[in-house]
């Protein structure tokens, strides 16, 4: 089956409070998207990669592979108003020919081969594949009145990406309108009424946001590559 990974990274970034958005900033001398394409091509050299970015910041993109000469192959599609609308350009990118189709995260650098793997053949099988790790933490629910009630952190997950889907299925759904429930791929996908299927994702895959995580995905920069 001919796979592919959607690559989105439309973030503006205001929550890391840099001068450029999250997803070019460097981590071990290389902007953290170079790092996340580099996941995917590590797992399968013929995987076709399309990157979702800004229109405005194509010509900065390219800039950027040039100056750290970056042989990476991938396609560029401009993203849209909405992270739905920007996940939508990029499936429609796609070339008729693939069959299964991972999205992920341009700020997750650190998703396991594993997961990346276990994605494409559950979603071969199954329809879909959405990564998820449990919680650690306790959780509780706030009340309308400020009141909380406890939850079983055991009936819940936190979902990240890649999220995988069989490409027929995930372009049908995306073909609806556009709703606030819909946060991530798969809400998408359950609004045809499929149902989700959850694999193990893994701890390391974090989203780069603040800089506390920038700090964090620059010491699991450095542990990766000291256990080359």
């Amino acid at each position: 089956m001919k796979k592919a990974a959607v690559i989105v990274a439309g973030g503006s970034g205001t929550r890391m409070g840099a001068s450029m958005p999250k997803q070019y900033l460097p981590i071990g001398g290389r902007p953290i998207l170079m790092h996340t394409l580099d996941a995917f091509y590590k797992y399968d050299q013929s995987l076709v990669l399309i990157l979702v970015l800004p229109a405005s910041d194509h010509d900065l993109w390219k800039s950027l592979c040039q100056s750290h000469s970056y042989q990476v192959p991938h396609s560029l599609v401009s993203g849209g108003s909405s992270r739905f609308q920007s996940v939508k350009n990029g499936l429609l990118g796609l070339s008729v020919d693939i069959d299964l189709v991972a999205i992920h995260d341009g700020v997750r650098p650190f998703v396991a081969q594993a997961v990346i793997r276990e994605g494409f053949d559950t979603a071969a099988s199954a329809g879909s594949a959405i990564a998820v790790i449990p919680l650690k933490d306790s959780l509780r629910k706030l009340g309308a009145k400020g009141n909380s009630i406890f939850q079983d952190r055991q009936q819940f997950r936190l979902v990240q990406t890649p999220q995988t889907f069989q490409t027929k299925k995930i372009l049908q759904a995306f073909e609806t309108d556009e709703l606030l429930q819909f946060t991530d791929d798969a809400t998408v996908y359950e609004h045809m009424g499929w149902e989700v299927t959850l694999i193990p994702g893994n701890l390391e895959n974090i989203k780069i946001t603040t800089p506390e995580d920038l700090a964090y995905a620059a010491y699991l920069l450095q542990i990766s590559q000291q256990g080359r």
